[in-house]
């Protein structure tokens, strides 16, 4: 019945900007933490960054300075703001948010369906 909606992918040059959105809809009572993850060259899945439901971020070293993850809880949605790109930034990109369907339910991890990112040189 949740369900997260992404978009901003593409394909970029060497130091150009994209701003990806996750929008989550459906029976939500409340969200905790969002986040994207991205897959890793071993087919892992790194988190990239993440922000609380007070606001505090949380970014792997290697995006430092050039990424700037927000929400906006009235529209239940995420943004990542990806600058000076590069080609190792060159994967799918998923968004992930930690909800509740009702008040004494349980927090559930959601996943969006991914989105391209891919950067040339």
């Amino acid at each position: 019945q949740v369900n997260l909606v992404e978009s901003g992918g593409g394909l970029v040059q060497a130091g150009g900007s994209l701003r990806l959105s996750c929008v989550a809809s459906g029976s939500i009572f409340s969200i905790n933490d969002m986040g994207w993850y991205r897959q890793t060259p071993g087919n892992q899945r790194e988190l990239v960054a993440s922000v609380t439901s007070g606001g505090n971020t949380f970014y792997v070293d290697s995006v430092k300075g050039r990424f700037t993850i927000s929400r906006d809880n009235d529209k239940n949605a995420v943004y990542l703001q990806m600058n000076s790109l590069k080609p190792e930034d060159t994967t799918v990109y998923y968004c992930a948010a930690d909800l509740k369907t009702t008040r004494l339910g349980r927090t559930y991890r959601y996943w969006g369906q991914g989105t391209q990112v891919t950067v040339s040189s």
